[in-house]
């Protein structure tokens, strides 16, 4: 029988290693995003359900190793980075597959309506964010390089670069929701009331997955920065 690791053997392999597993949970949570809008879109009701079920199942599995990670953390961890900037890491990547999560439980209790010329601008809004969410869990692996180099010298520059470039696609995704809000709005009288208020809604917690990604970045710029 194959045990599964522990937090502490997790850390024993490597400081970071529980983070990683953890990201790479969210960002999977968060990449079901396109295809629960494309399903949507194509009103494929079973596989729409089915993605619905995906991400919720996803966002379970994150949430384990989250609950594990901050009952087992050590009190002590002898690196350059101490507890409590691993545990905001931490919530920040939760926040990511929470917020997924939110999505899919917002279009699972309410049939949405797409029209055509929204169709477009929203996938391409969505993947822009997905986008975000997976350059996150690239910074997020390259931790274990910044350790042994001290958060310092050629690594800490190329782990910057790619904070640079989150930053600017979190910026993309804010122009473009801006674009998208804007775009919705001059729907009135095709849609709903109701429904204009929960597109706004939609279309503001799609971008707060990269937003969330963003500040896990940010979260890393200031620990190379110390």
């Amino acid at each position: 029988m194959v045990l599964k690791p522990t937090i502490a053997n997790l850390f024993a392999r490597s400081p970071f290693k529980p983070l990683q597993e953890h990201i790479e949970l969210v960002s999977r949570c968060a990449a079901e995003v396109v295809p629960l809008f494309e399903t949507l879109i194509a009103g494929n009701d079973a596989e729409h359900q089915a993605v619905i079920d995906k991400i919720f199942a996803l966002e379970s599995e994150a949430d384990k190793i989250k609950h594990d990670l901050r009952e087992h953390l050590p009190k002590t961890l002898f690196m350059p980075v101490d507890r409590g900037d691993i545990l905001k890491i931490l919530d920040l990547q939760d926040q990511i597959a929470d917020t997924a999560q939110d999505i899919a439980g917002l279009l699972q209790v309410r049939k949405f309506d797409v029209i055509p010329s929204f169709s477009e601008p929203l996938l391409a809004l969505v993947q822009r964010c997905i986008d975000a969410c997976v350059l996150c869990e690239k910074i997020i692996n390259e931790l274990d390089e910044l350790i042994v180099v001290g958060f310092k010298g050629r690594e800490s520059e190329i782990v910057g670069s790619m904070i640079t470039e989150l930053n600017k696609i979190e910026s993309d995704t804010d122009q473009m929701g801006t674009d998208l809000t804007r775009l919705l709005f001059t729907m009135e009288g095709q849609i709903s009331d109701v429904s204009l208020i929960l597109w706004s809604r939609l279309i503001r917690d799609i971008g707060g997955m990269a937003d969330y990604a963003e500040m896990v970045g940010n979260r890393l710029r200031l620990l190379i920065a110390r």
